[in-house]
């Protein structure tokens, strides 16, 4: 692989360990800047988000690499993807032939590996949302769960990403055995426990989950201002426009970032909320 480590090492802050982490960067060829806010929720338990924001050079191309990993259980699976599944997606020549194909391949290869390095990583799991710009001209986004990338194209919000909940995949979940439970006050979840229904890791319900990702396109051209990935953190307690609103009411892709996770907390997210905003 060309090299990969060309970025602003303040690009590449560990999102796990501390309450709250926050930095910037910029693109050297195209008008591209980003900012990131990551901060622990209310729930009583370590930090459990990791991301990744960082522009790097390979094959003669810049790339943008921008994910949010929300894991559960513990905060050993969404370390893990952190360092892996962008290498992953990038180590061959699929990406530059057939990126969807490469993307699908790593998606799905780096959850084996996960399940292969049980016990190490332990019983938890995540959910990934990923964003991959290149040349500052083409995205693509790929997930798994419910963490999520909406752009905006002069001010609209488009929702770039699909929130798998068990409920809307019911029946691939019952088709491999397991069962949603609705219980009242709670939200829909696969085999009582989780509340996704694709994720990375979770070897005890792997049976029932799946972690091939949607993957979507997109060009960024003239219109477009702006993309966020964040954790559903953000998204229990705020719409997609509202989100896009806030971002682009602030110049600044770090103050923007810092202030969709300052309102989610005074809307009273309980998770913890993670947050990248990119600014084309």
């Amino acid at each position: 692989m060309d090299n990969l480590c060309c970025f602003n090492p303040v690009s590449q802050v560990v999102g796990g360990r501390s309450s709250s982490s926050t930095g910037k960067g910029k693109s050297h060829q195209c008008a591209a800047k980003y900012g990131f806010s990551l901060v622990k929720g209310k729930a009583n338990h370590p930090m459990e988000d990791f991301h990744v924001a960082k522009f790097v050079h390979a094959r003669g191309h810049e790339l943008g690499l921008f994910a949010i990993y929300d894991g559960h259980l513990g905060d050993t699976v969404p370390a893990y993807l952190q360092k892996h599944l962008f290498a992953n997606i990038l180590k061959e020549d699929d990406f530059w032939s057939d990126p969807s194909r490469s993307i699908l391949k790593a998606y799905e290869g780096t959850d084996q590996a996960i399940l292969n390095h049980n016990p190490d990583l332990g019983r938890g799991g995540s959910t990934a949302v990923t964003a991959i710009l290149v040349d500052g001209k083409k995205l693509w986004v790929a997930n798994v769960g419910d963490s999520r990338a909406v752009l905006s194209r002069n001010g609209q919000a488009i929702q770039m990403s699909t929130d798998h909940e068990p409920n809307t995949e019911r029946g691939s979940i019952e088709d491999r055995g397991g069962f949603v439970s609705n219980m009242p006050g709670d939200v829909a979840r696969v085999n009582g426990q989780l509340a996704v229904s694709r994720a990375f890791g979770d070897k005890n319900l792997k049976n029932h989950l799946r972690s091939d990702p949607d993957i979507r396109p997109a060009d960024i051209n003239a219109e477009t201002d702006l993309m966020i990935l964040a954790s559903d953190g953000l998204w229990k307690v705020m719409s997609n426009q509202e989100a896009v609103d806030i971002a682009r009411s602030i110049k600044d892709p770090l103050k923007g970032a810092k202030q969709l996770a300052t309102e989610a907390l005074n809307r009273d997210s309980k998770d913890d909320i993670s947050c990248i905003v990119v600014r084309f």
